[in-house]
């Protein structure tokens, strides 16, 4: 069931682009090294700490995972510890890749580190 706290690929990326939020990436740290989204902040789920994420109220809180199970549970867990107004990427960087929206990963073949174009 979708609410105003799933925001689509497209919604991040424009927000990402505007400087309007703060992306957290709650996946694992070698799931973070294989690919990631330019500007992402890792705070993995399996140490999640809701109070050292920054809250400033300049720009909102985005989480993001693998595919929206992680980074809604880490949604509900912050806004539930501190109050702030926050949201998660639907689909995660699934959906992301998915749209065809940039980031960084790591090419299997070479194990060099691919810029897949930037905002």
């Amino acid at each position: 069931m979708a609410d105003e706290r799933d925001l689509s690929p497209s919604t991040v990326f424009e927000a990402l682009k505007a400087g309007e939020i703060l992306l957290v990436d709650v996946r694992e740290p070698a799931e973070f090294a294989v690919g990631r989204i330019h500007g992402a902040l890792l705070h993995p789920l399996s140490t999640f700490e809701p109070k050292a994420i920054p809250t400033d109220g300049a720009r909102r809180i985005i989480f993001q995972c693998g595919s929206g199970k992680r980074s809604r549970k880490a949604l509900d867990t912050f806004m539930a510890a501190t109050g702030a107004d926050a949201a998660h990427l639907d689909g995660g960087i699934g959906a992301w890749k998915g749209a065809g929206l940039p980031c960084i990963a790591v090419n299997p073949a070479t194990g060099q580190v691919e810029d897949h174009g930037r905002y």
